[in-house]
């Protein structure tokens, strides 16, 4: 079609979503705003080189007056009004998709990102399944002969398109490689906003991997051109947006205004949030942080991002959503099982109490648990009115290191859980369950980001050995040795690759991105 061209097969299912129509959308789409998508992107480049060079954030002066001033956001559409439960999963498992529409959960979450490999099959298959979701006639059967289809109440739909940083590379535009944010974000809406719309609802979307509120800004944009291209209202696009940077924490308020016709609220990112700080300090001796078990959202930096978050919302008069509960139910465990919920439960205890107006959970098992407690604690829709104006939070306090230790099993376990991760992610899988956790692309990230810190600066393990990259080799070598499957070597180069680079890379999602269909 002119200067786009896909690259990968088009099977006739495929067809029904790259159609013509919904590919010169797109090709508009596109073309209007890659290149401050690039320009962005390079100015993320820039911010980290002069953090690298001693910089550090803070709440921006020029903003001051947005972040003071008395403005709201627009009011809340009616089906997002209660988000208490919301539960996430990716979009090109019929069946999990169904399952999650099905949980009852108030908000279902479908991902296009950390929870799905950008595989051209799991890219468009999500948008099959969610164009027959959206009409009602998505349906599957299992090979024992069980049905699924959607209940007659259902959650309702939010999607979460890649971050600005993600191409889709079997779509070229003038020979280069398109953005995987605008393609899932423009095949989505083409297909579906207007059936939303005569539903009663409306194209809803999380927003990830945000730095600045000039990111939120080309968001906003997009919306209006899409809105404008399809001749629906501004407006009907809502947006919430993952604060899972630690830049963009410092931005919240403006990231809430630069959408503020189209915002629905912010959500605590909290595992690319602690993957972003070691990203952004891992040159930083002062700024290394403990074995991942001990950065807990209940203290230093965590706490502090979770209380302005809650309080920058409610201030806008939009939702602060809690984050994930990654525990799943243990069925062979009892006691393993009673430990993991009620691990969930102080979670979302906490949650609730600090103000939060719902919550993420990743298995529809725990969606009654968290529902009972925000119940019982959440007797309105939302608690927007709890204004939290007891937080006062520095720029310090943004940036406090937990205590605690580095171990051994802390940074075995960093390389085990990581290279089982991306092994899976190598296969197609990116919802992975390990050591009774489910896992995305997140957690991989925090795991080799810390091992890549404390090799940097040669830690000290409590045990009392350095850890060097000679130890690093040496346990990766005997993780390798205990894990199955078939992308195990090429998961281990990679995953080596990355903990033992000189400079740090970005993300684990790109450098592997080449090793996918």
């Amino acid at each position: 079609m002119g200067n786009l061209k896909v690259t990968a097969p088009i099977s006739a299912e495929f067809a029904e979503i790259l159609t013509p129509e919904a590919l010169r959308f797109f090709e508009t789409i596109e073309s209007k705003f890659s290149a401050r998508r690039l320009e962005l992107l390079q100015a993320r480049d820039a911010r980290l080189a002069r953090i690298d060079a001693g910089e550090m954030p803070d709440f921006l002066p020029q903003t001051k007056s947005v972040r003071d001033g008395t403005w709201k956001a627009a009011s809340i559409p009616k089906d997002l009004l209660d988000r208490r439960v919301e539960i996430t999963g990716p979009s090109a498992d019929v069946k999990m998709v169904i399952n999650a529409f099905n949980s009852g959960a108030s908000v279902y979450m479908t991902d296009f990102e950390d929870s799905q490999t950008p595989t051209w099959q799991n890219t468009i298959q999500g948008q099959i399944n969610l164009k027959a979701a959206v009409r009602g006639t998505i349906q599957f059967k299992s090979p024992e002969g069980k049905s699924y289809a959607l209940n007659a109440k259902t959650a309702v739909l939010m999607t979460r398109p890649r971050g600005w940083h993600l191409p889709e590379k079997h779509v070229l535009l003038n020979g280069r490689p398109v953005s995987g944010s605008l393609f899932d974000f423009s095949l989505f809406f083409f297909h579906n906003a207007k059936a939303l719309l005569d539903k009663g609802s409306g194209p809803y979307f999380y927003l990830p991997k945000m730095e600045s509120h000039l990111e939120a800004r080309l968001w906003n944009d997009v919306f209006c051109a899409a809105q404008d291209e399809l001749g629906i209202n501004r407006g009907s696009i809502r947006a919430t947006v993952l604060i899972e940077t630690i830049l963009a924490a410092f931005e919240m308020d403006e990231i809430i205004y630069e959408l503020k016709d189209h915002s629905a609220g912010l959500n605590c990112g909290r595992w690319d949030y602690i993957f972003s700080f070691i990203k952004k300090f891992g040159k930083n001796s002062k700024l290394i942080l403990p074995d991942r078990a001990l950065v807990t959202m209940d203290k230093a930096f965590l706490k502090s991002y979770v209380e302005l978050l809650i309080q920058t919302c409610h201030k806008r008069g939009v939702h602060a959503m809690g984050g994930m509960a990654a525990q799943i139910p243990i069925k062979s465990d009892a006691a393993a099982n009673d430990e993991a919920m009620s691990k969930v439960k102080a979670d979302k205890e906490r949650e609730v109490k600090a103000g939060h107006d719902g919550t993420w959970v990743a298995h529809p098992g725990l969606v009654g648990l968290a529902k009972d407690i925000f119940d019982a604690q959440m007797k309105t829709p939302h608690q927007i009115h709890v204004l939290r104006e007891d937080v006062k939070v520095s720029s310090k306090d943004m940036l406090a290191v937990h205590s605690g230790d580095i171990t051994e099993g802390g940074l075995r376990k960093n390389i085990s859980v990581g290279v089982q991760y991306l092994e899976n992610w190598l296969r197609g899988i990116g919802c992975v369950p390990l050591y009774n956790l489910m896992e995305d692309a997140a957690t991989a990230e925090i795991s080799r980001s810390q091992v890549w810190q404390w090799l940097r600066h040669g830690v000290t393990l409590k045990e009392g050995a350095k850890v060097t990259e000679e130890l690093v080799r040496k346990i990766t070598s005997e993780e390798l040795v205990r894990i199955n499957g078939a992308k195990k070597d090429l998961a281990g180069k990679i995953f080596l690759d990355m903990m033992t680079a000189k400079d740090f890379r970005p993300f684990l999602t790109i450098a592997a991105y080449d090793n996918i269909d």
